[in-house]
């Protein structure tokens, strides 16, 4: 069968077994108009009075919205947004927007123009996030582990402050969205990496999906909920970016509502592990990176048994991705001692998490990557470079086959974690 993997900024075409099990999200029609239902989740919110009522002239306001690593239809969201706070008499010169970097580069001009649109960003300050610029954050508490948490300055500063992302599964925090976008989008470094500690990523319950007991998910819950935000506005995807839900109002209950829709649309049941998985990152810009692309690994070794194998389609445009992230990665010759040295309690590094969600699953799968990188620069990432992702399928079959005497098993995830595969549970 022919199957087309999201790759870059368009898809790659493979040819696959005809027996290959492949996992979609659920249909979930795109909305017709999604500005028309924005405006009316903002005038008929989750948990709260709409937001024209909770604003005043003359209020200071922040908007958070996500980096370019992220799909989320900021171009769309944030218009809708202003819209309505000049409807209520909010002037342009009291707003400020600020991109929720977390611990990631500073995105160009170009970025921000293709993310928010001219008109936005010729009209309206746009401060981009530095965790580790002290003068621009603001204490607000102290973690159980005796890490000091602190936000953006500009943000605690707003009268107003309101969220913006879009919730869909994540590799350690269960789903993205809601209070992600303060930790790690707007916290400082030390927040952000006892937060992602390796203790707190290795933990069993921070895995995709999973928000009871999650402490990952209920600390970024936590910290947002102290910084008092106003109001937020979350959006589901499908798979090809269109927006499918919007869910707005209340923190908690406007995000425990997106992740409720996005449960329904993207956990998969599978009927077992399987011996080979072939999935994607979901393409540009989910793929931008290898620091990135991990998810799509980590999310098809889901799916697969220990010792099977997952070929990784990601284009990595940007290479390995931030220079922390491949400095760590040849700390050690081998993803177990990589895992060792991460989850040692006195082990600090940044982008450490990056690092630890590959090689948890590099451990227990063959992780083959196809990209546009140099297979010397992959093998640097501790993955076997794939010149075809067809050709490594078979060879693999073919050795499965001299090995075991059947065919093996095949799940082929397209849109990588827009599909999170769970076994399903007999009876």
């Amino acid at each position: 069968m022919r199957i087309d993997l999201a790759y870059g900024r368009a898809s790659l075409r493979v040819e696959l077994p005809d027996h290959a099990h492949v996992i979609l999200p659920a249909p979930m029609p795109a909305l017709a108009d999604p500005a028309a239902a924005i405006r009316e989740a903002l005038r008929r919110p989750i948990g709260c009075a709409a937001l024209q009522e909770m604003v005043m002239p003359g209020d200071t306001v922040a908007i958070v919205f996500s980096d370019v690593t992220r799909p989320a239809p900021s171009h769309i969201l944030i218009p809708a947004l202003l819209e309505e706070l000049a409807e209520a008499g909010i002037d342009q010169q009291s707003i400020t927007l600020i991109n929720a970097l977390g611990m990631h580069r500073m995105n160009t001009p170009d970025e921000l123009v293709s993310m928010l649109g001219p008109d936005v960003v010729g009209s309206f300050p746009i401060i981009q996030h530095d965790p580790e610029d002290e003068g621009e954050l603001s204490y607000v508490m102290t973690n159980k582990r005796g890490a000091r948490i602190s936000v953006n300055r500009r943000y605690m500063q707003a009268k107003v402050k309101i969220l913006t992302g879009f919730v869909e599964p994540h590799i350690f925090a269960g789903y993205s969205g809601g209070g992600k976008a303060v930790l790690p989008g707007i916290a400082g470094a030390e927040a952000v990496i006892s937060n992602h500690s390796g203790p707190m990523v290795g933990h069993p319950k921070s895995t995709w999906c999973r928000v009871e007991g999650n402490l990952i998910f209920e600390e970024m819950r936590e910290v947002a909920l102290e910084t008092d935000p106003t109001f937020i506005l979350n959006v589901t995807l499908d798979q090809s970016k269109a927006i499918t839900g919007v869910f707005a109002g209340e923190l908690v209950k406007a995000h425990d509502a997106g992740i409720a829709f996005a449960e329904k649309a993207y956990v998969r049941a599978i009927p077992h592990e399987f011996d080979i998985a072939v999935a994607s990152n979901l393409g540009y810009p989910s793929d931008i990176s290898l620091y990135q692309s991990f998810k799509g690994l980590s999310v098809a070794a889901q799916g697969v048994r220990q010792g099977g194998a997952v070929v990784l389609a990601a284009e990595c445009a940007e290479g390995l991705g931030l220079v922390h992230f491949q400095e760590l990665l040849e700390e050690r010759t081998n993803p177990q001692a990589l895992l060792e040295m991460i989850e040692d309690k006195r082990f600090r590094h940044h982008d450490q998490w990056g690092v630890q969600v590959g090689a948890m699953a590099m451990v227990k799968v063959e992780s083959y990557l196809y990209s546009s990188m140099k297979p010397a620069l992959v093998r640097r990432s501790h993955m076997i470079p794939c010149k075809g992702v067809s050709k490594t399928v078979n060879d693999l079959r073919k050795r499965y086959r001299r090995e075991n005497g059947g065919e093996p098993s095949i799940l082929v995830l397209p849109y990588g974690q827009l599909t999170v595969p769970q076994v399903a549970a007999e009876g």
